[in-house]
C-alpha cells in the first residue's frame, strides 16, 4: 500500500468522524437560540400541548442518539480495523522517515568533527576563541630496530659503525614516561639516551685534532662473566663568539597537524630563544610549508632581531604538509645566500607528519644527501604527539649531515638552542666511523650495546664514500662494548668444537698486552679525504671491581641499562632500582638538573611497570 492510499483512507475517516459530531445538531447557533427561546414561550402559553410534544420529541432524539451511537461504534471499528490492516505498512513508512532524519544528522555531525578550523586568519582579523577537533589516533611512526647480537671473535673480530649524537630518542622516551606510557620499542634508541648527556671527558687543548679519544674496561655490574668497555670522543670547545659567520634557513611546517600547544607554540618559543643569540653577521631566511609553500622571510641580518621576531609571531598553522616543496625552496634559499667559510644550514621544524605532496621518499632522501654534498647540512626538530614521525626525521638527519632533536618543552628547546648552541650549529667533524678488533686472545665474545641502525661493514672502514655521523663543537660520544674474556666460564654461546680448536692452534700471543685495537676515520666539513687515529686498548688496564670505575662511567652504564631494560634486551639482568641507585650515586656536577631528572625517570618506569 503506497503512501498516497493511506493518506486518503485518513481523510475519509477525519470526515466521517466530523459528520458524526455534526450529526447531533443540524441548526446554526442563531437557529438554535431561536427556537430555545420560543420553545419557552410555548410552554407557558400551552403547557399540556407542549408536554406532548416535549415527549415526542425526547423519544425522537433518543431514537437518534442511539443510531449515532452505533454509527460511531461502527466507524471507529473500521478506522481499528484499517489501521490494524495497515500496521506493517505504517511502520515501515515511519522507519524510512527516521532513517533519513538519522543520516541526515549524522551527516551533520560528520562534517562538524571534519572542520578542523585554520589558523589562518585574515590579517587583524580575531582568532577563533574554539575550535572542533577529531580525537586523532595515534600514528608515531618508529623504526623497529633488532638488538645487536654476540659475535665470537674467533669468527668476526671486527666491530664497525658510524657515531650518533642524536639526542631525540632521549627527549621522546623522557616525553613518554612523563606522560606515564612505557615507550614503544623503538622509540628506544640506546646510544641516543647515553649521548645525551655531557660527559667530563677532556677535551683536545686545539682544533687540529677535533676530538680527543678516551677508552675505559671494568667489570660488568649486570653479569659477573662479562666486563664493559667505553670507547669515548669529545669534541674541541669552542665559544658562541668565536662561531663562524651563519646562513639559516628556518623551515617551519605550518601545516594543520601543527595546530597544538606543544608544537607550533613551543616552535616559536624555541626560535625565538635562537634568535636572541644571532650576530650581525649571522643571517636568517625563513621558509614555511603546508599545502604549498612560501619564503615568509628573506635573508635578515642577525641584529635585526625584531624583524625575525615579527616573522615568528605571524606563523600560524593550517592545511596540509608538503613537506617536500619546502625543503627544496629551503635549500634553493640556502644555496643562493652561500657563505664560504661559515655555517650554512636549514633547521626544519615538524612533527614528522609528511601527508601530500611526498610521493617518493627517496626522492627527498636524494635531494638532502646532494644539497649535503654542496656544503648546506640538515638538522631536524621534532615537535607534538600522535603523529610523530621519529623514524622519518632520524633518517633525514642522517642523510644530511645533521642532528635530530625532539623538543617536548622549553627546558629542552634552551639546552638545544641555548645551552648546547656550539654543538647545534658548528659541526667540527663529519662522518666519523670507529672501528674495533678484538684480540681472540683476550675477548672471546663481544657485543656493541647501541647503534642498531648505525651498522657498517668492514670495508666501509675505509671507503671515504661511504657516510657516517658528525660530531659538533663540544660534544661527547660513547658507545660500549659487552665483552666476555677469553678462559672464562661464561659463555654467550656455547664454544664450536672443531672451528674453535683450530682457531687455538692458528693463535698468536697477544701484542703488546693488547685487549683490542681502536681506529678512527673522520673528515673535516670542508673535506673529502678522511685523517685516521689509531690506539690499543691494553689489558692491564681493565678494572675487575665495577664500584672501582669512573663516576663518569658508572653514570653512562646505568643509562645503557636503563635503555636496555626499556626495549626488552633479554642481556641486561639488572633491576630499575638498582640503576636508579648507580646513577643517584654518580650524578657528579649536575649543572642544569639533567641527571637528577633521570633519576626522576626511573622511577616513573618502576611506577608504570608495577601497574
Amino acid at each position: 500500500m503506497n503512501k498516497l492510499t493511506l493518506l486518503s483512507r485518513a481523510l475519509v475517516l477525519s470526515a466521517t468522524i466530523t459528520t458524526v459530531l455534526a450529526g447531533c445538531s443540524t441548526n446554526t447557533p442563531e437557529e438554535s437560540a431561536k427556537n430555545d427561546k420560543a420553545g419557552e414561550q410555548t410552554a407557558l402559553t400551552k403547557p399540556k400541548e407542549v408536554t406532548t410534544k416535549q415527549v415526542k420529541n425526547e423519544q425522537l432524539t433518543q431514537q437518534e442518539a442511539t443510531a449515532q451511537e452505533t454509527r460511531a461504534k461502527e466507524t471507529k471499528a473500521a478506522l481499528q480495523q484499517t489501521q490494524m490492516a495497515d500496521h506493517d505498512e505504517y511502520q515501515v513508512a515511519r522507519a524510512s522517515v527516521a532513517s533519513e532524519k538519522i543520516a541526515v544528522a549524522g551527516a551533520k555531525r560528520a562534517r562538524m568533527v571534519k572542520m578542523k578550523p585554520s589558523l589562518t586568519y585574515a590579517p587583524g582579523a580575531p582568532s577563533p576563541q574554539f575550535q572542533f577537533h577529531a580525537e586523532q589516533p595515534n600514528r608515531e611512526n618508529y623504526a623497529q630496530g633488532k638488538i645487536n647480537p654476540v659475535y665470537n671473535t674467533d669468527q668476526n673480530p671486527v666491530s664497525t659503525f658510524s657515531i650518533d649524537v642524536d639526542t631525540a630518542s632521549y627527549a621522546n622516551v623522557r616525553r613518554l614516561l612523563n606522560q606515564g606510557q612505557w615507550p614503544d620499542k623503538g622509540a628506544v634508541r640506546v646510544e641516543e639516551m647515553i649521548n645525551y648527556f655531557n660527559y667530563n671527558y677532556p677535551a683536545p687543548a686545539t682544533a687540529d685534532q677535533p676530538f680527543a679519544v678516551h677508552t675505559e674496561v671494568a667489570a660488568s655490574p649486570w653479569n659477573p662473566g662479562t666486563h664493559l668497555m667505553r670507547i669515548a670522543l669529545k669534541g674541541y670547545q669552542t665559544s658562541k663568539e668565536n662561531l663562524p659567520p651563519m646562513n639559516l634557513v628556518f623551515l617551519f611546517d605550518v601545516s594543520g597537524s601543527m595546530n597544538s600547544p606543544n608544537k607550533l607554540p613551543l616552535l616559536k618559543q624555541a626560535f625565538s630563544l635562537l634568535t636572541k643569540q644571532l650576530r650581525a653577521e649571522d643571517h636568517v631566511s625563513m621558509v614555511v610549508y603546508a599545502g604549498a609553500s612560501g619564503l615568509v622571510l628573506k635573508p635578515t641580518a642577525g641584529d635585526k632581531q625584531q624583524d625575525i621576531m615579527a616573522a615568528l609571531d605571524k606563523l600560524s598553522a593550517g592545511g596540509s604538509t608538503n613537506g617536500g616543496a619546502g625543503i627544496e625552496l629551503a635549500y634553493r634559499t640556502a644555496g643562493q645566500h652561500f657563505t664560504k667559510g661559515g655555517i650554512n644550514r636549514v633547521i626544519l621544524a615538524t612533527d614528522g607528519d609528511f601527508n601530500v605532496g611526498i610521493t617518493n621518499m627517496d626522492k627527498l632522501k636524494s635531494l638532502v644527501e646532494k644539497k649535503k654534498q654542496s656544503g648546506v647540512f640538515l638538522s631536524i626538530l621534532g615537535f607534538g604527539q600522535g603523529n610523530y614521525n621519529d623514524h622519518l626525521m632520524e633518517e633525514l638527519s642522517n642523510i644530511g649531515n645533521g642532528t635530530a632533536y625532539y623538543v617536548d618543552s622549553f627546558k629542552e628547546a634552551r639546552k638545544v638552542f641555548s645551552d648546547g648552541l656550539t654543538g647545534t650549529m658548528l659541526t667540527i667533524a663529519k662522518d666519523v666511523k670507529i672501528q674495533v678488533e678484538f684480540n681472540p686472545a683476550y675477548v672471546s665474545e663481544y657485543r656493541l650495546i647501541g647503534y642498531d641502525n648505525r651498522q657498517l661493514k668492514r670495508e666501509d672502514f675505509n671507503n671515504d664514500k661511504v657516510d657516517a655521523g658528525d660530531i659538533g663543537a663540544g660534544h661527547t660520544v660513547t658507545a660500549f662494548y659487552e665483552i666476555v674474556m677469553a678462559g672464562s666460564d661464561y659463555h654467550f654461546s656455547d664454544p664450536l668444537r672443531y672451528q674453535s680448536s683450530q682457531a687455538k692452534s692458528n693463535k698468536t700471543p697477544a701484542k703488546n698486552d693488547e685487549l683490542a685495537f681502536v681506529k678512527l676515520r673522520y673528515k673535516k666539513p670542508d673535506e673529502d679525504k678522511s685523517q685516521l687515529i689509531r690506539l690499543p686498548i691494553l689489558a692491564s688496564s681493565i678494572n675487575s671491581d665495577f664500584t672501582k670505575a669512573s663516576g663518569e662511567f658508572k653514570f653512562a652504564t646505568a643509562v645503557a641499562a636503563f635503555g636496555e631494560k626499556l626495549r626488552g634486551s633479554q642481556y641486561v639482568d639488572w633491576s630499575i632500582e638498582q640503576i636508579k641507585q648507580t646513577a643517584t650515586a654518580n650524578l657528579g656536577k649536575d649543572t642544569w638538573g639533567y641527571r637528577h631528572e633521570f633519576v626522576q625517570l626511573t622511577l616513573n618506569a618502576e611506577a608504570i611497570k608495577s601497574k
